[in-house]
């Protein structure tokens, strides 16, 4: 049965402490990420008792901001993907079945290698809880093994292979989305690049019920927001141009590349609205 508690400090990446029916607890956080904009001391925190055996007797999943709940859970994208495949939130993967989990890329691993037929489509999944003024942004920490997911997917795409990176952002208000160069500008710089080499990029709004995540929207290249850069001249590493910055922009310090963000296996017309 989840509980309530308050949300007093964070002790180190995975342990928070949060006041609970009067009392100091700890809960495992699933999530890596900074969170700073989510746990702010007096939020309320949902939290739900630990299996059995683990040091800490309980996790933190959900922080209440008021008009929503965030989720905390960073694996919970990964596990909800499934479900988002087989009910046709992403409509450029409807009929793809996933031939594996976790299989092998480079020196780490992706998140799924779905297939149809004898075409194959690597997914990386990426979960998202920062938004700022509808825009969702990821990550929220650098990442070293973010980027070289990115740059692994784009070596696959170059050798003839079909990639996306679906960002699932964990909470209702996001209505664009894209890479926080502000955060870890080399992440922003290997998303380009990643984009250039044709690999597709698309988001999935959701809602999150304390339990489970339930998708609202859709986001594609229309709603994509990249950062701006000084125009620069030369070639990516896969010999492309690179991005340049002449696109109308979206938001202050930000651009907008409204067609390259790759390609989705069968693309179809522009993304749906999935309902809830």
């Amino acid at each position: 049965m989840a509980l309530w508690g308050t949300f007093l400090r964070r002790r180190n990446r995975f342990v928070v402490e949060v006041e609970l029916d009067g009392r100091v607890v700890r809960a495992h956080l699933p999530n890596p990420g900074r969170l700073q904009e989510v746990l702010d001391p007096g939020r309320r925190i949902l939290l739900r008792p630990a299996p059995p055996g683990r040091r800490t007797a309980w996790t933190a999943v959900g922080a209440d901001l008021g008009p929503f709940l965030v989720s905390l859970d960073a694996t919970l994208p990964n596990r909800a993907f499934p479900s988002f495949l087989e009910r046709g939130t992403v409509p450029e993967l409807r009929g793809w079945r996933i031939l594996a989990r976790e299989p092998r890329l480079g020196e780490g691993r992706a998140d799924f290698l779905l297939a149809r037929g004898r075409r194959r489509v690597w997914v990386e999944v990426k979960s998202v809880t920062l938004v700022e003024n509808g825009l969702a942004l990821f990550p929220d920490a650098p990442t070293v093994r973010g980027r070289r997911h990115l740059e692994e997917l784009a070596g696959l795409v170059q050798r003839g292979e079909e990639a996306l990176v679906l960002f699932v952002v964990q909470r209702p208000d996001a209505t664009r989305f894209g890479p926080h160069a502000g955060i870890d500008p080399k992440f922003a710089e290997a998303f380009r690049e990643a984009l250039a080499a044709g690999v597709a990029a698309r988001a999935v709004v959701c809602r999150f019920d304390g339990e489970g995540l339930s998708p609202l929207a859709l986001l594609g290249p229309d709603e994509l927001v990249l950062p701006e850069v000084a125009p620069r001249t030369g070639c990516t590493p896969a010999g492309r141009p690179r991005p340049g910055a002449d696109s109308p922009s979206r938001a202050p310090h930000t651009r907008r590349r409204g067609h390259s963000t790759g390609s989705v296996p069968s693309a179809v017309a522009p993304p749906s609205r999935p309902g809830g």
